[in-house]
């Protein structure tokens, strides 16, 4: 008997197909939002003439989670990405067509070249 368990996430915005949950704080509140891969790049764009000004801090009073470095400087661009697809897909890594890489797989793409 196989069983199949499958997690789906539902844009909290829109209702459609999520990608993943998306974490930022705002005054010391830490706030998750799951979203689709337009709906997160709005909110990139929306934050990112606040998050070039600002200044990143680490320890207790910065955004946490594996999410968190995707709105930070740190995040790839569409030019990397497309290579890091690439690449991982040469290598037999799972990686999808759209939307953020997995950290993993953007940390061994790094590790190789």
């Amino acid at each position: 008997m196989a069983k199949r368990i499958v997690e789906s996430f539902i844009d909290d915005i829109d209702g459609s197909a999520a990608e993943g949950t998306t974490r930022f704080a705002l005054d010391g509140v830490n706030y998750e939002i799951d979203l689709s891969g337009p709906n997160r790049e709005k909110l990139e764009k929306a934050l990112a003439p606040y998050i070039t000004k600002a200044r990143a801090v680490r320890g207790d009073r910065g955004v946490r989670g594996r999410r968190a470095g995707a709105l930070s400087s740190r995040a790839v661009s569409r030019e990397k990405a497309t290579e890091i697809r690439r690449w991982a897909k040469a290598q037999g890594l799972p990686v999808s067509e759209r939307g953020r890489i997995a950290s993993t797989v953007v940390e061994q793409y790094e590790a190789a070249h």
